[in-house]
Parts: structure tokens; sequence; C-alpha cells
């Protein structure tokens, strides 16, 4: 089974420029130990169990409150599927097969 999660979490009450903020989440990601892919706009990750996502938005939360941040806006999409994984490479493959190589970031 797979979990594949889209998340933005960043604060909204420290101006126009918050990645000193986002990079302390991204951070918290990386060494997770969960596989991601970091995107202009969110951060896909891929779980084998949902909660282990929620762990990581409940420590994010913690970081970013440590840091002063009063308000905190998260989105966060899920696409559950039964009986695969590693689908954080094997979606895009799935396109590139059909159309040939895409831009990636």
């Amino acid at each position: 089974m797979s979990y594949l999660v889209s998340l933005s979490i960043f604060p909204t009450d420290k101006g126009e420029s918050v990645s000193k903020y986002v990079s302390k989440v991204v951070k918290l990601i990386k060494e997770s130990g969960l596989p991601y892919k970091l995107t202009p706009m969110a951060t896909i990750v891929e779980a084998e169990d949902i909660n282990e996502v929620f762990r990581l938005m409940e420590k994010a939360y913690k970081i970013l409150q440590e840091e002063g941040c009063n308000r905190i806006y998260t989105v966060m999409t899920v696409d559950y599927r039964k009986g695969k994984s590693n689908r954080i490479e094997q979606k895009v493959r799935s396109i590139e097969e059909k159309i040939g190589g895409v831009d990636k970031i």
C-alpha cells in the first residue's frame, strides 16, 4: 500500500519570503527517511502508513511554533493506493512511457 501525499506547510505571519521556515520543515522531511520530492509549491512524500505523515506534520507544527510562527497554513492532498509502492517515481515514469520525457523538478 502507498500513501502519496502533497504537503505544503508555511507561516502566514512572517512576511513575503518564508523559505527560512519552509527549509526547516523540508529538513525534517528529509531526515525522516521517507521518500520525498521537493517542488516549488509543495513537497511530495510517500509513506506506507498515513500516521507517519501525520507525525511529520505534528513535528513540523512544533518546529514552526518554536520559531515564533503564530499562524501556519497547511495544504495536504493524499492519494492512497492498495498493493502499490514506489509511486513517487512510477507515476512520472508511466506518463513518460506514454508521451516521452518531461521536464522534472
